[in-house]
């Protein structure tokens, strides 16, 4: 395999900005798009994206096989949010390696969770999702979206049963085809115009910031 660029490698924080100001749009009021409830917060966060973001889902949606649907989970993060889930994390390896520096800590908590200066959720650039049937049922995937920091979660990951790998494949090929981007240690996660955007495509810039 080949080596993984994480969200804290320099390849990734060095990567200029240049905002280009899309707006978010609430995908609730997009009929192509189906929206799950287990992150809602009060104030809706969970359902917004840029809207170039937002377009890219419903091509996407389009691209997949009759019958089955994206179902998203979560897209922008405020950053005071993406804060306390990535310093929750690093309290988390921190007690399981004791010992570790800080730097070994941050870098390990970035292949789960984005550092927060750098995070494409808080540019609302990025969308956790899965697939779903008609009826909502979701398909099995080999874990759950946003499982915990193991190699099973990586997208290419090794050890998949033969129906987890057909249903990635899908996902895969969906969402690639409408230019989004996946981070590889999460299935997951997909983005569009952020920096991991960006180094993948090899584009000069991100096109959206945090917001």
């Amino acid at each position: 395999m080949s080596k993984i660029v994480y969200l804290s490698d320099p390849e990734i924080t060095s990567l200029p900005v240049e905002e280009c100001g899309d707006p978010l749009v609430d995908l609730r009021d997009i009929p192509a798009l189906r929206v799950d409830r287990r992150l809602a917060d009060p104030d809706g966060h969970f359902a917004r994206l840029r809207s170039d973001v937002a377009n890219r889902l419903v091509i996407a949606q389009t691209l997949l096989p009759t019958g089955l649907w994206l179902l998203i989970v979560e897209g922008y993060r405020p950053l005071a949010v993406q804060r306390r889930y990535f310093d929750a994390h690093v309290e988390r390896l921190r007690s399981a390696h004791a010992g570790r520096d800080e730097a070994w800590l941050r870098a390990r908590a970035s292949r789960y969770i984005s550092p927060p200066e750098v995070a494409p959720h808080v540019a609302g650039a990025a969308v956790d999702l899965t697939l779903c049937t008609a009826s909502g049922a979701e398909l099995w995937m080999g874990t759950e979206v946003n499982d915990t920091d193991t190699e099973t979660c990586h997208t290419a990951a090794a050890n998949l049963s033969g129906e987890a790998r057909t249903h990635r494949a899908v996902l895969i090929d969906a969402l690639a085809g409408a230019g989004l981007v996946n981070y590889p240690t999460e299935w997951w996660h997909w983005s569009y115009g952020d920096r991991y955007w960006a180094y993948a495509t090899g584009a000069p810039a991100a096109r959206f910031g945090p917001l």
